[in-house]
């Protein structure tokens, strides 16, 4: 399996903001840290992964939903081991449907497919420069500044909050949003 680029955004992108280098180890892992929140919270990896093997269980439904979308090629599916012919998907959203019938609800049923995004969406990208250049500039060892008679403390969590346009491009690429509760 080739899994996701470690990056959803271009280091270069990242230099140019902080008048860095490119191949700077302190950019590089703020972005791959920013690259790794954006992941966790839309709950796939976004960036395109070829010949993933996942084992999902049956659902004894029509649709089976797949852990990543967008789906770009189903090479193989079986149910407890036989393959199946004739597995209609909805790309998108990243559901199959079963040919003739149900998915049997205690049967594994294995998938190898390619999913994710050739190029990464340039509002991903965006926000993960963003974040990654928020979370560059903080320096959790800080916890507070003492001027004088001024004091003022800082809370790594709070110094990397979210945008507005982050809440905006994780609700927009966030998949099985229906477990929320």
């Amino acid at each position: 399996m080739a899994g996701p680029e470690p990056y959803l955004a271009d280091p270069e992108d990242l230099a140019v903001l902080l008048k860095l280098p490119a191949d700077d180890v302190r950019l590089l892992a703020a972005l791959r840290a920013a690259s790794r929140r954006f992941r966790g919270q839309v709950r796939h990896p976004v960036s395109l992964v070829t010949d993933d093997t996942v084992f999902l269980d049956g659902s004894g439904q029509r649709v089976l939903r797949l852990p990543a979308a967008p789906v770009r090629r189903v090479t193989a599916v079986e149910v407890d081991g036989q393959a199946i012919e004739g597995v209609k998907v909805r790309r998108q959203a990243g559901l199959l449907l079963h040919p003739s019938g149900c998915w049997p609800e205690w049967a594994e049923v294995t998938v190898t497919y390619d999913h994710g995004h050739d190029p990464v969406p340039e509002d991903v990208a965006e926000v993960v420069v963003d974040q990654a250049r928020v979370i560059y500039r903080t320096d959790p060892a800080i916890q507070q500044i003492t001027t004088g008679t001024e004091s003022v403390s800082f809370a790594a969590t709070a110094a990397v909050g979210i945008t507005e346009q982050w809440r905006a491009a994780v609700e927009a690429h966030r998949l099985n949003r229906g477990d929320d509760a």
